[in-house]
């Protein structure tokens, strides 16, 4: 079959079951979008008001889902307004196709009109990309792409396709599979090593198990509550990680790291033994990584081998997949054991150091947040943008399942949330999706409201304005002497009034006593809504540890 350029690509996204596509049209990328319109009906097309929204939207999508997420935008200044949503997607490995547009092959290197190298530009933040100058490549290239997006290490992978290919013709044949001798990702952990992980375990005395984003990206839960259930060891969590193993369960200890809980972060200061899970030990969670547990044997098992060792010294590395490496555990223990001392400790801890916060005057916002954690269902998908926010929803809103909170952990990118969340809720129209914002990253991306009001998505949205950037300023009190230099946000608009006018139901809050009324409604109406939250304008995020610092400096409310 003869096809031109524009009808292969989206013959082969048809061939790769690609349901939904986040994008935005321009000149190089007409051909395409013609296509899309007269070809293209089993691909639902939802565009956004900016190409950086679409980005975070196609991952939201993918975080949500563990699907491919799809970016079709045009050349120029389309490509580069992806740029911060794929770094995103990269430093949290998460698959994306990103497909942008290009002047002609004959164009290219002139500086012709929207002409940019994007490929250049996104080295460094994709797992790969291709610039394809003939229409022969061009199938298999998106084969590749999408193969090297989802397997391994998932991350973005970006297709530039110049004008002339998308308009030149050949015949379609869409491979079967695609070959790469280099790339042969190691899913399976080596039996000796998960051998002297086994003997490490018998001899330690205060394990911890630390699950990060590679459990959620492995869907690897179910081997991790039966390793858990048959090793009693206390459990923590990255950022990434939340949702693994859930708040209620009795041997899980909360978050790791600058803003850990104060008992968790004592325990992995004091561990003997760390089993990692899919983590990359960021300076987030090792504050001083030369003093980080210093007692421990190091236990980190990742698909992706630069990681081990990369931040933190590592006693037995296993290279895999986590849930084949977990499965291959659970067969090969044969033995249960509790280390009650150690956990009794731990719990002892927990209600010395309890995760609180001063409830004085005033609304604030870790009250909202319990109170959404409350009044949503237990298999709701919360979105938290970055900063105070972000920690805050990371404490207080409990967490159950897998894939059901969404942030930008790795690039800490404001204005995430917005666009992030009308992804989760494309990928799974049937559950509740609210997204947490604070004032300063909701007007990064607050265009996308619009988006809400065309496609009629039902999403919550809840604002946290205290009028300040506010993690900024909070280390600004604590470390610059209250200096508020630049982070002053007192001509903050209407955002209710605002939503209004887009056709977004929303209400104002600033009162304490009737949080709980408007929480209910919200959680419980129908259609998107949108709570403008007047809070504590210098409630700080606590525990905290200072920068620099090790995770037995950690301070307490």
């Amino acid at each position: 079959m003869i096809l031109n350029g524009a009808r292969i690509i989206v013959e082969s996204l048809k061939k790769e079951g690609v349901k939904y596509i986040f994008g935005y049209p321009g000149g190089a990328v007409i051909p395409l979008f013609d296509e899309l319109f007269i070809n293209g009906k089993e691909l639902k097309l939802v565009s956004p008001r900016h190409e950086q929204g679409a980005t975070h939207m196609a991952d939201g999508y993918a975080r949500s889902t563990g699907d491919v997420g799809v970016v079709m935008v045009t050349s120029g200044p389309g490509a580069t307004n992806t740029v911060t949503g794929i770094a995103t997607a990269y430093m949290d490995s998460v698959p994306l196709v990103v497909i942008t547009g290009q002047v002609s092959t004959s164009m290219i290197g002139s500086d012709a009109f929207q002409e940019i190298d994007i490929i250049g530009i996104t080295i460094p933040i994709t797992k790969a990309n291709f610039l394809v100058k003939d229409v022969n490549d061009l199938a298999y290239t998106i084969k590749h792409a999408f193969h090297l997006a989802k397997t391994g290490r998932p991350g973005p992978v970006l297709i530039d396709i110049p004008v002339d290919v998308q308009k030149a013709e050949t015949e379609f044949i869409y491979p079967k599979q695609t070959d790469i001798k280099s790339y042969r990702p190691k899913k399976h952990g080596h039996p000796k090593q998960i051998k002297a992980a086994i003997e490490l375990l018998k001899k330690a005395h205060r394990p911890i198990l630390l699950v990060g984003g590679g459990c959620v990206i492995s869907d690897a839960r179910e081997e991790i509550l039966k390793f858990i259930d048959k090793v009693k060891v206390p459990v923590l969590a990255t950022l990434m990680g939340r949702g693994v193993v859930p708040s209620d369960h009795p041997l899980y200890f909360g978050g790791l790291g600058m803003h850990g809980t104060f008992y968790g972060n004592k325990a992995a200061q004091k561990a003997d033994l760390i089993i990692a899970l899919g983590v990359r030990f960021s300076d987030r969670i090792t504050g001083n990584a030369k003093k980080f547990a210093t007692d421990a044997k190091v236990i980190h098992i990742d698909i992706d081998p630069a990681e081990i060792g990369k931040n933190v010294p590592v006693d037995i590395p296993i290279v895999g997949d986590i849930k084949n490496v977990m499965q291959e555990f659970n067969k090969v223990l044969d033995f249960k054991i509790e280390y009650k001392e150690w956990l009794d400790k731990i719990r002892g801890e927990k209600i010395k150091y309890p995760l609180t916060y001063k409830k004085d005057n005033g609304l604030k916002p870790q009250y909202l947040i319990e109170l959404a954690s409350k009044y949503f269902p237990k298999d709701r998908i919360v979105i938290s943008d970055v900063g105070q926010n972000q920690m805050w929803v990371a404490q207080f809103f409990d967490m159950y399942y897998p894939k059901s909170f969404l942030t930008s952990g790795g690039l800490g990118t404001m204005g995430y949330a917005l666009p992030a969340g009308i992804g989760a809720k494309v990928g799974n129209p049937d559950k509740e999706v609210l997204i947490v914002s604070g004032d300063g990253g909701f007007q990064m991306n607050i265009q996308e409201l619009m988006t809400i009001a065309r496609y009629n998505f039902a999403v919550k949205i809840l604002v946290l304005d205290n009028n300040y950037l506010g993690m900024v300023r909070q280390w600004q009190e604590l470390f610059y002497g209250k200096r508020y230099s630049a982070t002053e946000m007192h001509d903050n608009p209407d955002f209710a009034k605002l939503a209004e006018i887009i056709g977004i139901k929303s209400v104002k809050l600033d009162n304490p006593d009737d949080a709980e009324k408007v929480m209910k409604e919200f959680a419980e109406s129908k259609e998107s809504m949108l709570i403008h939250a007047y809070v504590e304008k210098e409630e700080n995020v606590m525990p905290m540890v200072p920068p620099g610092a090790t995770l037995a400096d950690t301070m307490s409310v």
